[in-house]
């Protein structure tokens, strides 16, 4: 696979309707639960200098419909604790887009105040022009991180035995991205 020359450039800015960050995991052993933040920023950076992303999601704005459940998951300190750390950030400065459209990144994800590295991999979409005139491209990324890591380590054990919540959690950034004048 041959690295790509950089296939744009200049700065670009998440599309807040069309960008969603979301996360999955396995619940009960039988299905698989998943949430995203409604209110989330980015911005890919493409120069002489490299590629470069970075953003924000506010836990606030988790999507959880119960609100006994939401409360527990946004507000506890046995997950996200969105009072004293009210929202994740992602960056990096190690990108590579790769002719075949494959992304990578090295990035650094903070949660809860604690930055831990995560290796991502999705694709980007080449540019569009819009029917009003802008430049748009699209990163769609995954990760799968382990939720201890960064302090949420609540656990039920089924009666039967093993994990009421899996560990492991997949991250999924959608970024549709438009180019800044």
């Amino acid at each position: 696979m041959s690295v790509a020359t950089q296939p744009f450039s200049g700065t670009f800015v998440a599309d807040p309707t069309h960008s969603s960050l979301t996360f999955a995991v396995k619940h009960m052993q039988v299905s698989t639960f998943r949430a995203s933040f409604d209110d989330l920023d980015a911005r890919i950076v493409a120069d002489r200098q490299g590629i470069r992303f970075a953003g924000a999601a506010r836990v606030e704005s988790l999507s959880v419909k119960d609100p006994d459940f939401r409360a527990h998951v946004v507000h506890s300190a046995d997950f996200f604790d969105a009072r004293r750390h009210p929202e994740l950030t992602f960056r990096s400065d190690d990108v590579q887009l790769d002719d075949d459209g494959t992304f990578t990144a090295r990035v650094e994800l903070t949660i809860k105040g604690v930055t831990k590295p995560v290796a991502a991999t999705g694709a980007y979409q080449p540019l569009v022009e819009d029917p009003y005139g802008s430049i748009r491209t699209a990163v769609e990324l995954t990760a799968t991180v382990d939720r201890r890591v960064w302090g949420m380590d609540w656990q039920a054990l089924l009666p039967k035995g093993g994990d009421a919540l899996s560990y492991d959690v997949q991250l999924t950034g959608h970024l549709e991205l438009i180019q800044e004048s």
